[in-house]
Formats: structure tokens, sequence, C-alpha cells
């Protein structure tokens, strides 16, 4: 009897065939030396538990306490003994569930112990992510501009049975804050609301994780989570300045990077954040020049699959297409967004990182291309994973079509594409920003003369208003900015020729310079390098002296 393929059927072959060429080479050349967060590989996380009845028991730990579960593990052929487990999640987490996302922690028992560097590894079960690439996505886009985790996949087994695919993403803890801003032991929250938790008496109502301002600060303790041994008065403190002297936020708070986390927020449709109903979704952290840093996290609700800004029901897909990048401008129940973008600089500078990560990762398709790219790399541990939240078909077209008749989860695509449409064409991003290019450093000109300064220029066209160099000495401390200028005095050549340039006299024997440029004309401000938060530009003497 003969019979015909389905088209289904030859797809997932296929699919099956050419990603078994993509893991096949990650062990060919050495996925075992490979960093536990690369993006571009797929780590295995093998769990042994002695327990008979551990879902039951993990289940157990998870609603009655906060203790751990004793494991062993072996990450990527290498063997831990004695770790911490336990199921983790709000939203994520189900009793009875076969698929729960994880925490296991490296250091349950011995505090040295740690594969990399890494001592506490979460993974994310992508609820609400038919496509499996919201996390791994958003957190790649998100790291292009701000300090933000690594994320990847991660093969789970338990007692050698194969549990599932996860996303691997990497803990917002010590080691994170170490690498990012060169401490761990300021003051460090989470921004988590407890959504269970009843209302204290004499606090506001409903105000979760949005940084408006109490008197009472047992206000704060059911919406944010203390994560360092103090700092509750500092962040009364962010919030009282925030609120009430929001001319002063910039000496407590990075504002530049909120504005970064703000802008991708809003691009991404990523609305289980601040942006959203809840606040929620955030770290702080002070840093060493005493500025607290936000830091976006849990991402697998990113692109339009939560759909709540705290203002009316839920939106649908072309409400979610055409969010105002404006959002929340005039809410004063957002006070990092309204009093923020109060300030006509800031909202330029809000506007500008927008306009970048729109253009840098959507308007030539480069986010579908790449998500794209990390399905072919997991279609085969994704097929084989008998305990994954949506079937084949639903997985296939989450990219270009919305999935769930409920849930109504849209297509990336579906979303992004009329999204960058809208957006370019919004009339608070419609304003041609200048051009930043031919940024040059004097360096020594003849045999026997020496540099003593920094002199930069660069071109800036495009009707320029103003141009500032933005720098600091070495790679630490606050950066702070002078004027460059296109007088035919600053060794830009003739006056008005669109080359602006100043000179930076170090005053304690400084020999390295950090900087980048940020120019403005009279509606856009752009930055050069556009991802000045992560490389920035930089010299030294000894360099411009060769």
């Amino acid at each position: 009897m003969h019979t015909t393929m389905g088209s289904f059927t030859k797809r997932l072959i296929l699919l099956l065939l050419l990603s078994s060429i993509v893991i096949s080479a990650n062990y060919l050349f050495g996925q075992d030396s490979a960093g536990f967060y690369d993006t571009d590989r797929i780590a295995e996380l093998r769990l042994t538990i002695k327990a008979e009845n551990w879902p039951e028991e993990l289940d157990s730990l998870r609603v009655y306490g906060n203790n751990l579960m004793l494991a062993q593990a072996k990450i990527d052929g290498q063997d831990y003994k004695n770790v911490g487990l336990r199921y983790r999640g709000r939203k994520s987490f189900t009793t009875g569930g076969k698929r729960n996302s994880l925490t296991v922690k490296l250091n349950f028992i011995d505090r040295s112990q740690n594969h990399q560097g890494y001592k506490t590894i979460k993974l994310s079960n992508a609820l609400r992510d038919p496509s499996m690439v919201r996390e791994v996505l958003g957190f790649e886009i998100a790291r292009k501009y701000m300090p933000a985790p690594k994320a990847n996949y991660v093969k789970v087994y338990i007692n050698n049975d194969y549990y599932g695919l996860y996303v691997n993403v990497e803990s917002v803890s010590h080691g994170f804050l170490e690498e990012n801003f060169g401490s761990s032991d300021n003051t460090f929250i989470e921004v988590n609301p407890d959504l269970e938790k009843e209302d204290v008496k004499g606090c506001k109502k409903d105000i979760f994780g949005n940084l408006e301002y109490e008197e009472n600060l047992n206000c704060y303790f059911s919406n944010y989570e203390l994560k360092s041994d103090y700092g509750w008065d500092d962040l009364q403190n962010l919030t009282k300045t925030l609120n009430n002297n929001p001319d002063k936020i910039s000496s407590v708070l990075n504002v530049d990077q909120a504005l970064w986390m703000l802008a991708f927020n809003n691009v991404l449709v990523n609305l289980s954040s601040y942006t959203g109903d809840h606040s929620e979704n955030y770290y702080l952290y002070k840093d060493e020049n005493g500025l607290f840093n936000p830091v976006i996290w849990d991402l697998n609700l990113a692109f339009g699959s939560y759909k709540n800004t705290g203002k009316g029901s839920d939106l649908d897909l072309a409400g979610l297409q055409t969010l105002d990048p404006l959002l929340h401008a005039d809410n004063p129940t957002k006070p990092l967004i309204s009093k923020l973008l109060a300030d006509e600089t800031n909202k330029m500078i809000y506007l500008s990182h927008v306009r970048t990560i729109l253009n840098e990762n959507f308007r030539k398709g480069q986010y579908l291309e790449r998500a794209k790219e990390l399905q072919r790399l997991i279609n085969v541990p994704l097929y084989e994973d008998k305990n994954r939240l949506y079937k084949g078909a639903d997985y296939e077209k989450s990219l270009t079509a919305t999935v769930g008749q409920k849930s109504k989860i849209p297509g990336i695509s579906e979303l992004m594409e009329k999204r960058a449409s809208y957006l370019k064409k919004h009339p608070a991003l419609a304003i041609l920003p200048v051009e930043v290019s031919e940024v040059t450093v004097e360096s020594r000109a003849a045999v026997g003369s020496k540099i003593n300064d920094f002199t930069i220029t660069a071109r800036v066209e495009k009707f320029a208003k103003k141009v500032y160099l933005v720098y600091r000495f070495g790679n630490k401390g606050a950066f702070q900015k002078t004027l460059m200028l296109d007088d035919g005095k600053h060794k830009d050549g003739a006056a008005n020729n669109n080359v602006f340039g100043t000179t930076v006299k170090p005053t304690n024997g400084e020999t390295e310079l950090e900087y980048y440029i940020m120019a403005e004309n009279k509606g856009a401000v752009t930055f050069h390098p556009s991802n000045y938060m992560v490389e920035k530009l930089s010299t030294s003497l000894k360099d411009l002296n060769r």
C-alpha cells in the first residue's frame, strides 16, 4: 500500500536533520571547553536525586518553604557533589507540573563550589513562549546596550531521564555584579512584588514596584526584596529623590541606564516589567559611585506575550503593535518614566535609545534571522522533549503567527514587523538625528614632539546644535562631559565646517581616557558609538606618542 508523507512530517524530518548537523558540530569542535552561557551551543545538565518521590518533595519545598533538596550534578561532563535544587518562579510554577522552572545552587554545601565561576543556575521553562527564543533573543539584544544576564539553552536530565530543554539564564547575583559593576557588597534590591500579600495599613495601594515614595519604610517590604545585608534606607531615598526632587535624580540613579531599560521594554513590548501593570522583574544595584543601576530580568513574556500596561484591559495585537513609545510619560504612578521624561534632554536621550534599538535590530529583520538561527539550534532537543509546553505545530508557527485561542501569544515577526513600521513613522521618532563620523584623537606629529593631553575631533552633520565629549580617565568612576566646538579654535579646522573639537587635560597624571560622543540637533540626540554603554572608545598617551 502506497502512502504519502504529510507536509508537516516532511518539515519535521528536515528540521531534525539540519539541527543534528548543528548539534554534532558543537561536540566536534569542543563543546565541553565552551563557556557555559555561550549562545550558539546547548549545554547539558544531569541531576541525580536519591528521593523516589522527588517531584512531590520539590512541590512541597516550593509551596511551604525556601529550603533546597540535596542532589548531585554533572555539567557538560563535570561532576559536582551536594548541590541544592528547588522549583522556582511564581507565574510559571504549578503543583504536579512536569516542567517547572528550576534553581540549582552549586555552592549549597561547599560555598566555594562553582562551574566556570557560576554558583547558581537559573533554568526557565519558557512559560507562554511557544517559540522558545524570547529570552535568549531578548537578553542578546539587551546586552548590546546595558548590563544584562547571559542566556542560552540546556538539556536537563534527572536520574538519566531526559527532563526537557530549558532556557539557561545567568543569575543576577554576586558574580554578575562583580563583572558588570566591579563590586557586589552594596545595596542590592530585587523588584518582584508579592501580589498575594495583603496591603499594609497606611500604605498606598497597588503601587507594586513602581518606585513611588512612601514615608513608612514598612510599605516597601512586600514590593521589594532586599538581597544585601542593608539598604532599605537607600531605596527609600531613591524613591524620595525621584518623586520629590527629580532634578537631583542623577545623584542617586544611573539615569542613562534606566532610559536604556525603559526603551528596551517599550520597543520589545516587554510588559512583564516596570513598563507593565505590576512594575516588576528588574533589579537595582548601588554601584561604587553611589548610583542605583537597574538590571532587567525575566524576558519569557517579552514580544507581547504579556499584554497589560496598567491602563485598562489587556491589549489586542493591534494595540501591542502600536504601543506608544511615550507610554506613561504623563502617568504619575510610573515616576521612573514620567519624572525622567519630563526633562527634555532625558526625553531626547530616551527616544534616541528607542531609535537605536529599533534600527539595529528590527528595521531590516535582523531579529527574525537570529530567531530562526536559534530555532535551528534547538530543533532536535525540543522535539525530543516529551514535557514541552507546546505542540510542534505551535512551535513551528510561533515566529510568524498567533498561538493559542485564549492566551493569544503573538508571533514575533507578526508583532514586530508592524511595530517597527509604526515606530519609524511616529512623530516623536521621525525627526532626523545628527550623524557623527570621523572621530579622531590627535597623536604625535613628529619625532621629538610629545602629546600630554587628549584632543578629540568629530565630524557632526545634519544641523548639530550641541556636541559633547563624554569622558572619564581610566575605566572606572563617573563620566563627565564637555562641549566640543566648531569655531576654528579647538583644532577643528576652519570654523563652521561641521568638525567639532575639544581638548581634555589630565590633572592628576592620568594617562588613559574612555569616551563617547553625544550630539544633538533641535529635536534629536545621537550617540557615537551607538552602544556606548557597553563598548566605549578609548585611548592612552602611550599610544598617542608611539
